[in-house]
């Protein structure tokens, strides 16, 4: 089917793909505004925060930002959490080092941590940056404890910064009391919300467009219709897009329409 459709409307590969290169991002301001709390937590050696709604572009924001480090000053380690102790996180931590390990002492996987981030820090010059995506999992107590990653020399060696990353309920989270060492050193905040009617149809026009589209492939009232069924959340506004298009090829219409839309909301969440 997706062939079909493919061929149909002339496309040199799949639109709206839900992982796409990072030269095919759209920088909108948005990621612009990612990027410069990103890039200032890093600076500071501090913690940023960046939250939204499921499919409002945060994992793909975070990986245009991190790009934008050069891989010979920048070791990036990305996490997804899950809702495990502290001692997971650690794991997950040494992990992207290569090191794995099975101990359960507290103190012996902190230092192992310490010991890599240190290694780089002094020897070849190299800032580590922690990213831990879909943070708003984590447990309470991981809350009160992640701030010990960040403790070098007495805490006075800015080695570790950390950009958490997930739903709006990180903030609550991050007010629980317990939290209080860690929330102490956030110094930027970013919040995405859903796109406009306006950036909606330039994201689609780009995706269009990357796709080898020579022409506006979507009705205004299509327009319109993906932007309210996504709620302005590019993951869905993918998924109605596609499925629209491809309901378009069925019918040999040359245009998707508002109906070409309903017709895709139905086959989705």
């Amino acid at each position: 089917m997706n062939e079909a459709y493919k061929s149909f409307f002339g496309f040199s590969k799949e639109p709206f793909r839900p992982d796409p290169c990072l030269k095919d991002i759209l920088e909108t301001e948005e990621i612009k505004g990612v990027m410069g709390r990103f890039g200032y937590a890093v600076r500071l050696g501090a913690i940023g925060v960046l939250t939204g709604e499921i499919g409002s572009g945060k994992s793909t924001a975070l990986r245009y930002a991190a790009s934008r480090l050069h891989p010979s000053q920048y070791r990036i380690l990305f996490l997804t959490a899950a809702s495990g102790s502290i001692l997971e996180i650690y794991r997950m931590v040494l992990g992207e080092f290569g090191i794995e390990t099975a101990s359960s002492s507290r103190a012996s996987l902190l230092r192992s941590i310490r010991k890599e981030i240190t290694h780089l820090a002094c020897e070849k010059k190299m800032k580590v940056v922690l990213v831990i995506d879909e943070a708003s999992l984590l447990r309470l107590e991981v809350f009160a404890e992640l701030h010990t990653l960040c403790q070098f020399e007495k805490d006075s060696l800015p080695w570790l910064p950390i950009i958490l990353a997930g739903h709006s309920s990180l903030i609550d989270k991050l007010h629980y009391p317990g939290s209080g060492p860690l929330a102490s050193r956030v110094v930027a905040r970013t919040h995405l919300e859903g796109a406009d009617r306006k950036q909606m149809q330039a994201y689609l026009d780009h995706h269009l467009h990357l796709a080898g589209a020579d022409a506006a492939l979507f009705e205004e009232a299509a327009v319109t219709a993906i932007h309210q069924g996504a709620a302005g959340l590019f993951r869905k506004a993918n998924h109605l897009a596609r499925g629209a298009l491809i309901a378009a090829a069925r019918d040999r219409s040359a245009t998707a329409s508002a109906e070409h839309v309903r017709i895709s909301a139905t086959e989705i969440f």
